[in-house]
């Protein structure tokens, strides 16, 4: 005999007596408390100055953004979605407070209201905020930087190399077809009469003047074709050549063309390219490529700065490089903390004289790798006695020693200025006499006699302290600590949460996008940690 089956009560009837609030169906411990927490702590006066007051009622700007920065936890990144979660998800109306914002509201607020630095005040007291509790201290800042790519048509490029190429060819097509026509029209005055033209005498000039420019090469199509026009149509109404010529010849094509290269590179500035549909995206390579062919794509270069996972500061920046962004880097986090701090961490893709000479002035601890920290680990590299790094050098008399015993003098001094404006000073060493030397062949191949080496003393000696800081203990320390840091963070955030493109354009909408991206961050992070704060409690009670 079969047992009998009991189903659990179901009742779609809504019309309870008494219906449960929205608050009852989220857990204590689930991050949209934190997120609610967290930014009714913040201060958004400056938010709240943007509303000019009048007219119908606005949705409350703290609502929003706990909106947006939730949506942006969950890995919602679209308006329209966010607009459909608040009429679908729990979490979302009691967030919301049953406010049911469209999606040109978000969106507008997201663009308009958070820009001008007013997200990245709110940005700085949640980090003061968690440095307060002891979740960060700001001595250290773990540096590294990744592309990401823009919202912008990756065919839309404009390079720099080939606009100022074409602008100079069309300058120099411009400047002959002017000068001939000029001439051509220079001694068709000088044949005018004083007297009124008739039609004959200006058909007869119009043929002088086709002919002219046949025997002088002139083959400008829009320009004979306005001569021909005068002459089989409007002889009546002719009043100058050089007025027709100029407007059908040059003004109609080539003028407009050469503004156009003139605004472009005013787009450019300083940058070798950028795309017509986000004018502040540079084409660059990026990691993820799927064609697997080196293609570039219009993005921006992210910074960050990172302690204990949780991202303390972030820049958008056009340079590919890392090299050129690391000065004002730190200059952004000294602004928005008041404070510089005591460590710096990075790989050898920050590491050159102009950044070791910032953070010696600023009294910081570089743990800054250079290029050729590695190589020089190397057997084959210590090995070598020809490298200028392992040559014997007399500091006290200025002069190295080549393997063969040859002193090689100073001779001279070279000085190179890079794109940023820094100066480097190279000393020149040059050999007596390299001829007949048994070892020349494997010391240089310059058919000169006499070899000759540069030397940066300088950047030579910021590498030497920064090896020895690499190398010491705390040094060994950072060092691990580095992958985990944000090369993990960059991780989580590309491939856990999908954020791998931006959703919008310029680089002021951007820079509040990716704010929005490590703002999420570390409140999930922040989310995790009173999670398990909440846990132990009840862990700790439920054993008394």
């Amino acid at each position: 005999m079969c047992a009998k089956i009991v189903y659990k009560s179901y009742n779609q009837n809504d019309n309870l007596l008494f219906p449960p609030s929205l608050g009852e169906l989220i857990p204590e411990n689930h991050p949209v408390r934190t997120v609610s927490a967290i930014i009714d702590r913040l201060d958004i006066s400056d938010i709240e100055s943007t509303y000019k007051g009048g007219g119908t009622s606005s949705f409350h700007p703290r609502m929003l953004l706990k909106v947006i920065v939730y949506s942006y936890m969950s890995n919602v990144y679209s308006g329209r979605r966010m607009e459909r979660l608040l009429h679908e998800n729990v979490n979302y109306m009691w967030l919301s407070g049953m406010s049911r914002p469209d999606f040109r509201t978000i969106n507008r607020f997201r663009s308009e209201r958070l820009c001008d630095g007013r997200f990245e005040e709110l940005f700085r007291q949640t980090v003061i905020m968690m440095n307060e509790e002891g979740v960060v201290s700001l001595k250290v800042q773990y540096i590294d930087g990744t592309k990401i790519e823009s919202v912008a048509n990756k065919y839309t490029f404009v390079w720099k190399g080939s606009i100022e190429k074409n602008k100079a060819k069309l300058e120099a097509k411009v400047d002959a077809v002017l000068k001939a026509a000029e001439s051509v029209l220079a001694e068709e005055n000088e044949e005018c009469s004083a007297e009124e033209p008739s039609m004959d005498d200006l058909s007869a000039r119009t043929e002088r003047i086709l002919q002219k420019m046949d025997e002088q090469g002139i083959s400008n199509r829009k320009l004979r074709r306005s001569v021909e026009k005068v002459k089989n149509e409007s002889l009546p109404k002719l009043v100058s050549y050089k007025r027709h010529m100029e407007i059908m010849g040059v003004k109609d094509e080539s003028l407009p063309k050469l503004v156009s290269y003139k605004r472009h590179l005013e787009i450019m500035g300083e940058r070798n390219s950028y795309s017509k549909t986000d004018p502040d995206a540079t084409f660059m390579r990026m990691k993820e490529d799927a064609m697997n062919n080196g293609q570039t794509k219009p993005g921006y270069n992210v910074q960050i700065a990172t302690e204990n996972q949780f991202i303390t500061n972030y820049g958008i920046y056009w340079r590919p490089t890392d090299w050129g962004t690391m000065i004002p880097f730190l200059d952004s986090f000294r602004e928005r903390y008041g404070t510089q701090s005591n460590e710096v961490v990075a790989d050898s893709g920050y590491g050159n004289e102009a950044n070791y000479a910032y953070m010696e002035s600023n009294g910081i601890e570089a743990y800054v790798k250079y290029n050729m920290f590695h190589a020089e680990t190397k057997r084959r590299y210590a090995n070598n006695g020809f490298l200028v790094q392992n040559m014997y050098y007399n500091a006290s008399e200025d002069y190295y020693v080549c393997p063969m015993g040859q002193h090689m003098e100073r001779c001279g001094k070279q000085h190179s200025v890079s794109d940023l404006g820094y100066r480097s000073e190279v000393d020149v060493y040059r050999a007596v006499n390299c001829k007949g030397c048994p070892l020349r062949g494997m010391c240089y191949s310059s058919v000169i006699d006499r070899r000759s080496i540069k030397v940066n003393h300088r950047s030579d000696s910021f590498k030497k302290h920064a090896r020895e800081l690499l190398t010491s203990e705390r040094g060994m320390m950072l060092r691990s600590s580095r992958p985990i840091e944000p090369e993990a963070v960059f991780g989580d955030i590309k491939f856990n949460h999908g954020f791998r493109r931006f959703r919008l354009k310029s680089n002021r909408k951007v820079r509040i996008e990716f704010g929005l991206v490590a703002l999420a961050h570390n409140l999930r992070k922040y989310s995790a940690i009173l999670s398990k704060r909440m846990m132990g409690r009840n862990h700790a009670y439920a054993t008394i």
